[in-house]
């Protein structure tokens, strides 16, 4: 079977402390070398072992949230050049540039992004990742209950999909309306949802069909409490440390890949709106300013278009995100900065809202 990319929108072993890693780091060559020598490098060269990185302590993290859930089983992981988790195998590939800020450097002057570049989204991620794994580990998608509530895992996996932000029947916890993707995605999202600790899906969620699946996620849970996986595969699948690719390879087809989406709509009517240069030193970032006026803008939307406040509120989330990834600030006045906003906020709730929504890549 073809292995599935999970990515957004978003992962297993011994760790050493983040004081010993440090010196690790230091020592490391090729951390002090430019851009343009680094993408020379070859993956295997790098020499990056998960357990000697940060990495090690948050894949610490997930052990423990599965232990506290009652769930024996434990993912591996390896890094590898992107999120995925394979099909066949219970684990999880961690993309590179996660193991050294002079890699998560080069990854945000080539993408102007890093995936899981906080430890919050990492966490996020990796709750997601361990639900692919699970299912994989436990083979849940045979089950007849699980393909009634998220439907046959064997449905095409698309390259793009057509997001409907009012939709109450899928959890929201990657960003970018992700579990509406595929049913594995939904799956993996629910899922990590129901894993977050102190999580409060239960209220969060009382009025919503999602709510239907979180509860079907809980009760598959507790009926593993105790079970060996049947699916123990420790392979690792395309580990970059036996990769002689470079990284200046890596990134040109990565570059190639996404650059439709990187030019996408949300950032050409970001770039109309808001500029990569700070005018002034006191002017703040056009995310600070959107966040604090997020209700301001909503209510201008909501009352222009008619349109679900839910839904409003999310697709701003959306610019307010991509604003901060690309570092944007205001132009001309704040009043000004708004009411662009405010406008681009309408024009993307049409498109949205209008049967042609535009498309998510996966």
């Amino acid at each position: 079977m073809p292995i599935l990319v999970h990515r957004r929108p978003a992962a297993r072993a011994r760790a050493r402390s983040p004081r010993k890693a440090a010196p690790a780091r230091r020592n490391l060559k090729w951390a002090r070398l430019r851009d343009e020598d680094l993408l020379q490098m070859r993956f295997c060269d790098l020499k990056l072992k998960l357990d000697r990185t940060p990495l090690a302590r948050h894949m610490r993290t997930l052990y423990r949230d599965l232990e506290r859930r009652g769930i024996d089983f434990r993912p591996h992981a390896w890094f590898g050049e992107e999120w995925f988790s394979p099909d066949g195998v219970p684990g999880i590939s961690i993309p590179f540039y996660l193991a050294h800020p002079r890699l998560e450097r080069l990854e945000r002057t080539m993408m102007k992004n890093v995936e899981g570049g906080n430890a919050q989204w990492l966490k996020r991620i990796l709750r997601h990742e361990a639900g692919h794994a699970i299912d994989t580990a436990y083979r849940l998608r045979r089950r007849k209950r699980w393909r009634e509530t998220f439907g046959p895992a064997s449905l095409p996996y698309p390259d793009r999909y057509r997001p409907r932000p009012g939709s109450r029947r899928y959890v929201q916890h990657l960003g970018d309306w992700y579990a509406q993707s595929h049913p594995t995605e939904d799956f993996a999202e629910t899922f990590a949802v129901w894993l977050t600790p102190n999580s409060s899906w239960r209220r969060g969620y009382a009025d919503w069909p999602a709510y239907q699946k979180l509860e079907f996620v809980d009760e598959l849970m507790a009926g593993l409490r105790g079970k060996r996986a049947p699916v123990r595969s420790r392979a690792r699948i395309e580990p970059i440390d036996t990769s002689t690719r470079t990284l200046a390879e890596h990134y040109s087809e990565k570059l190639e890949r996404y650059s439709e989406d990187r030019r996408g709509l949300i950032d050409v009517m970001l770039s109309k709106v808001f500029m990569p240069s700070r005018p002034r030193r006191t002017t703040p970032r056009a995310s600070t300013l959107m966040r604090a006026a997020r209700r301001e803008l909503v209510d201008a939307v909501v009352r222009e278009q008619g349109v679900a406040r839910y839904s409003a509120f999310q697709i701003l989330r959306m610019i307010i995100e991509r604003s901060d990834q690309l570092g944007l600030y205001p132009r001309g006045s704040r009043r000004d900065a708004l009411r662009n906003a405010r406008l681009m906020l309408s024009r993307l709730v049409s498109l949205y809202a209008e049967s042609t929504s535009p498309q998510m890549r996966l």
